[in-house]
């Protein structure tokens, strides 16, 4: 999947990457199939944490409490989309984000939203581990308007 990051400090305050979608991406029915959005959003949250600098060398990782998806209505290929989150609550141990995808060329165009929320865990105990300072500093550049 080719992606290429936005800018992580947009104007409207969100965390976007660009996505083209592939050929592959498709189901039978011609549209794209459901698993590629939480794929898409997959890839959306990955290069947060790089953004973060966070990753599992660090000792710690952030895991996936809970996705949704809402599917607004069928994307075709080919495509360019965006795909966003913008923090809606850093809690001790968790962040809470809400997606969307969207047409490349028109960000009211939307064809998905959804909910994720990550847990702060630390890698040799699966346990959930508070973000520290740093963290919640990195987050609020991440999604700073």
């Amino acid at each position: 999947m080719s992606t290429e990051v936005i800018d992580i400090q947009t104007p409207s305050g969100t965390f976007e990457i660009r996505i083209e979608v592939r050929w592959g991406d498709m189901d039978a029915l011609r549209h794209v199939n459901n698993v590629a959005y939480f794929r898409y959003f997959e890839e959306a949250r990955v290069r947060l944490f790089s953004a973060l600098e966070m990753d599992a060398s660090q000792g710690r990782y952030g895991v996936l409490a809970h996705a949704s998806c809402d599917f607004l209505k069928p994307l075709l290929y080919p495509a360019h989309i965006v795909v966003g989150m913008a923090l809606r609550r850093i809690g001790r141990t968790s962040v809470e984000l809400d997606c969307w995808i969207a047409a490349g060329d028109d960000a009211q165009n939307l064809y998905a939203k959804g909910r994720n929320v990550l847990v702060c865990t630390d890698g040799a105990t699966g346990r959930p581990v508070p973000w520290t300072d740093a963290d919640r500093q990195m987050l609020s550049r991440c999604f700073s308007a």
